[in-house]
């Protein structure tokens, strides 16, 4: 038998990634993601974002100025994102292979400069997308703000490099995380059932029943019980929920409404 202690990562790239791992499914991902990087791509916010049919924002953060992430998010779905040619190329890549994207405020059309970034104080992104099976792009992007230096050549070499494992990350993060227990608890029904309303007016009163019972906890079986349907139907009624809302999971359904 042989033993030896394992010898610390050398390199900053995979010091980070290291350190991310042991934040996946953790409230404190989002911010530790922007704190690990900053040495190797100092953005001062990020998002992950879905666009397409069903457009949803699953993950946000800012560091050293004020969170406006989700406001910079319903200011882009207020018409930016229809002339934003950014991730086209995403669209047509093969085998859905991840695509590089750098963007300037003063590259971006005069709507979506206006209205995201000169409005948020932004001044640049760096992106890796991907396209999804349903044809939407999945994308984490990282913002460099007015205050802050060009990302340098090095930033960009880092990023790239770091991208398809960042993919691997989020994904497995949002898959793992769970909602605060004692927040959800701190919602009354009638405020989720609100929040609902407020995040997507399109949802029926009986898919927003069915969500309000899914944040609450209960299975799709005591779903049906409790408001007696049949257990199909409460299955149809949560998919065309989650199709309206641009989600796939119970977790997503917490994020938007906690944070709605």
């Amino acid at each position: 038998m042989r033993s030896w202690q394992a010898a610390p990562a050398s390199d900053r790239r995979t010091q980070v990634l290291t350190e991310l791992i042991g934040h996946i499914g953790s409230p404190r991902f989002g911010p530790a993601v922007l704190d690990g990087l900053q040495e190797l791509v100092p953005a001062a916010s990020w998002s992950v974002y879905r666009l397409g049919a069903q457009p949803a924002l699953f993950l946000s953060a800012a560091r050293g100025v004020p969170d406006t992430t989700r406001d910079c998010w319903r200011a882009y779905l207020s018409g930016p994102h229809r002339g934003d040619r950014s991730f086209v190329q995403a669209s047509d890549a093969v085998d859905h292979a991840p695509l590089l994207c750098h963007l300037t405020a003063d590259e971006a059309p005069e709507e979506h400069r206006t209205k995201v970034y000169e409005a948020h104080g932004m001044a640049e992104r760096v992106s890796v997308a991907q396209t999804q099976e349903d044809g939407g792009v999945f994308a984490i992007n990282f913002y460099r703000h007015g205050h802050q230096r060009a990302f340098s050549d090095a930033a960009l070499d880092s990023f790239g490099a770091l991208a398809p494992a960042l993919l691997a990350l989020v994904r497995k993060h949002m898959a793992l995380a769970r909602p605060d227990g004692s927040a959800v608890a701190e919602v009354s029904a009638p405020d989720m059932d609100a929040r609902l309303r407020n995040l997507c007016p399109a949802l029926t009163e009986r898919e927003r029943a069915v969500c309000v019972r899914l944040l609450r906890g209960m299975t799709q079986d005591g779903i049906a019980s409790d408001l007696g349907l049949a257990l199909p139907t409460v299955k149809t009624y949560r998919n065309r929920a989650f199709a309206r809302l641009g989600i796939h999971f119970r977790n997503e359904l917490f994020a938007r409404v906690l944070s709605a």
